[in-house]
């Protein structure tokens, strides 16, 4: 009989652990997704060293939510005035497309609003999250192409997010099932933004991020739900950006090192001291 070397046992021991280990259901990842907005939002709060970096994207982001939230109020009323039946009052039916309107134009406009102040706030939420990093991980992983290329893929994520806001207005639009598509197209869009920069640092380009939210849906939809609901009451409004950056940055160390707060790697051992030599006669 031949004996494998302690490499392939250990990997034959963890197949064999991850077969008898039953499979979470889709509803439980969810829920481990969005409890890493929660997470990055005690994070913060408990590292007081990391505020004052956290202040200008929590300062621009409620500016510019509040904003966008006000301009998606004025594109609602515009709408409703000449779009929606006897502008928007009516029976059961016409009240109920009023109100998914109304709750697209909000949403659309906080998202937009959320995306200007990520471009905006980009360099310092992507050094937040190098030092989230560098607390779990120790060490930062750098990609290939730098920091420049580092940053150049986050400025990317936002362009998306920003692109993809309208898109909940739009499906607010369909009866019935407009709101929810529309919740869950605008949960997405955030989860990718806010993943963006620690999985750039991991050598992924755009196409591979999306890829990897493919595979982690559940955790990447249930992060970006929360994180989307959050978005309009203003008492969460004031950490709001650099609390998801920080929530995206740990979710991203769990999901791809399984590291979690406050686990580290524990260092290398020190190489053992060559003995002294022995004394000659």
């Amino acid at each position: 009989m031949t004996e494998l070397d302690p490499g392939a046992e250990g990997a034959l021991a963890a197949a064999a652990l991850g077969a008898a280990r039953p499979p979470r259901s889709r509803v439980r990842r969810a829920a481990a997704g969005a409890w890493h907005v929660i997470a990055g939002f005690a994070f913060l709060l408990r590292r007081p060293r990391l505020w004052p970096l956290a202040a200008l994207p929590a300062v621009v982001a409620v500016v510019c939510v509040v904003g966008g939230a006000t301009l998606g109020w004025y594109s609602f009323q515009w709408v409703s005035d000449r779009f929606l039946p006897s502008g928007g009052r009516g029976g059961i039916g016409t009240q109920l497309l009023t109100l998914a309107v109304s709750f697209g134009a909000l949403a659309a406009g906080a998202l937009t609003g959320l995306a200007v102040a990520l471009l905006l706030a980009a360099p310092v939420l992507e050094l937040l999250s190098r030092r989230v990093e560098a607390y779990v991980r120790v060490d930062v992983m750098e990609p290939a192409g730098g920091w420049k290329w580092e940053l150049v893929q986050s400025f990317k994520g936002a362009l998306y997010f920003l692109a993809a806001a309208p898109g909940v207005l739009l499906l607010s639009l369909i009866p019935v099932v407009g709101p929810p598509l529309g919740l869950l197209w605008g949960a997405h869009a955030l989860a990718l933004q806010q993943t963006d920069v620690p999985l750039a640092r991991r050598g992924m380009a755009f196409n591979e991020r999306r890829a990897w939210h493919r595979k982690w849906r559940p955790e990447s939809l249930g992060f970006g739900l929360l994180g989307l609901l959050l978005i309009v009451p203003t008492c969460f409004g004031f950490l709001l950006a650099p609390a998801l950056a920080v929530g995206g940055t740990l979710l991203v160390l769990e999901l791809e090192e399984d590291l979690v707060v406050p686990d580290r790697p524990a260092p290398a051992p020190a190489a053992p001291a060559d003995p002294p030599p022995a004394p000659t006669t």
